[in-house]
């Protein structure tokens, strides 16, 4: 068992898990606080990391690719104090937490762990029901259907038709973009067979963010739909692999014999050359052109 204390959280190892406990102090951003308890299973991290700094360090942990729904759907852009594997250490408190990164990663060591990314998610995802209020509307989700509720600053092309409800069924997609500097961001849903209109500000299936202070909890909600779609992994092997016309491609020519092979090799080779022209997968001026090249080289 392995355990760091601090103003930011609570981190504990039992060789299987990381539990990790948002603390109370007014540091914590608001994504950690809704988020709660996370528990992160072994087999779903692919390593940690201890910081240090002047003034305070970091423990990072670092989960496998496709693992989690929130990294996945955020990319990279959750604001660093949002990020719930992130715990600020005091400097009085590095052994301990070096302690803990050597637990941790001596477990992964262990169990021989696949660092590589997961063609599955393996972790639960956001509880719910949740409901997130920010930019121009209120995103509810009780795990089967998506209600979208627009505020007074929307506009008329999204109000006018008032509420949007759809399920994760008719879901193709979900994209979280947080709003940067001037620019807004967005949390938008993608139905199938349904054409996006336009952008988020007027699209009635796109909440717009204003970059208030609980914009990061829009990335709760999305994380809650996305882990309930089909895995982008799973999505991509299932995917059809687009045909080549066969004027498309011309027909891949034997490489030639290297300079250098002998009479038997190359005799082979034109052995070869004549198998291939005559079960028709060479043309005659394939087989010829490649012959002469072969010839050459007596």
């Amino acid at each position: 068992m392995a355990e760091i204390i601090q103003k930011d959280g609570t981190w504990t190892f039992d060789g299987d898990a990381v539990r990790i406990v948002p603390g109370h102090d007014k540091g914590v951003s608001l994504l950690r606080q809704h988020l709660g308890e996370v528990t992160v299973p072994l087999h779903a991290i692919a390593g940690i990391s201890h910081e240090p700094g002047r003034k305070a360090g970091r423990l990072r942990l670092r989960l496998r690719d496709g693992a989690d729904p929130l990294l996945q759907v955020t990319g990279g852009r959750l604001p660093e104090g949002s990020d719930p594997y992130r715990l600020t250490v005091e400097p009085d408190r590095t052994g301990v937490a070096e302690y803990f990164v050597d637990a941790v990663r001596n477990a992964l060591l262990l169990d021989r762990v696949d660092p590589g990314p997961s063609d599955a998610y393996l972790m639960p995802g956001p509880p719910v029901p949740i409901s997130v209020s920010a930019g121009d509307g209120t995103v509810t989700f009780d795990g089967d259907a998506v209600t979208l509720q627009w505020s007074w600053t929307a506009e008329d092309a999204k109000t006018a038709g008032g509420s949007r409800t759809f399920r994760t069924a008719d879901l193709k997609a979900v994209e979280w973009v947080p709003a940067r500097g001037l620019e807004n961001g967005w949390l938008r849903f993608s139905l199938a067979g349904v054409p996006s209109a336009g952008p988020p500000k007027y699209d009635p299936h796109t909440v717009e963010i204003f970059g208030l202070k609980k914009d990061p909890l829009m990335a709760l909600a999305a994380a809650a739909v996305v882990v309930r779609l089909p895995h982008p992994a799973a999505a991509a092997a299932s995917a059809p692999v687009p045909s080549i016309p066969p004027t498309a491609a011309p027909a891949a020519l034997p490489t030639p014999a290297p300079a250098g092979d002998d009479h038997d090799a190359l005799l082979r080779r034109l052995r070869e050359l004549g198998e291939l022209h005559t079960t028709g997968i060479l043309t005659a001026e394939e087989f010829a052109l490649a012959k002469a090249a072969i010839l050459r080289r007596f």
